[in-house]
């Protein structure tokens, strides 16, 4: 079984590219352009693992963190936060429970490795 993964991104070219990458690799991709839609989609059907955009539509990528890793329900959900905000938004970031921290531009090696670090030997899709 592949791991699941949502994608919350709000920019289309940016959230297809990356879309094109994790299906080639042999994840299940769901997506969404903004925070409110993402959290209705995590607290439905929690996937294995949220890339997260920090500036999105609704409910900021920084407070969807917050409330993901704060509910017992869906504290378990992997998050990696890809974002153009720089690494000065690293630590922030880990402190709130971010799983790992991708700043754009990213190459899609990179994005894939990050990825099946977050989710372990269990998690990728090989396994």
């Amino acid at each position: 079984m592949s791991a699941r993964v949502l994608l919350v991104e709000d920019h289309p070219t940016m959230r297809d590219a990356m879309r094109a990458i994790l299906e080639a690799d042999g994840y299940e991709v769901r997506e969404t352009g903004d925070g409110t839609t993402a959290l209705a989609e995590i607290r439905r059907e929690p996937p294995d693992l949220v890339l997260l955009d920090l500036h999105i539509p609704g409910i900021a990528g920084d407070e969807l963190l917050r409330v993901i890793k704060g509910d017992p329900a869906t504290a378990k959900v992997h998050v990696v936060i890809v974002t153009a905000e720089g690494e000065e938004g690293r630590a922030p970031a880990l402190r709130k429970g971010a799983d790992d921290y991708v700043t754009k531009p990213f190459g899609p090696a990179a994005l894939l490795r990050t990825i099946a670090q977050v989710l372990g030997a269990s998690g990728s899709p090989e396994a």
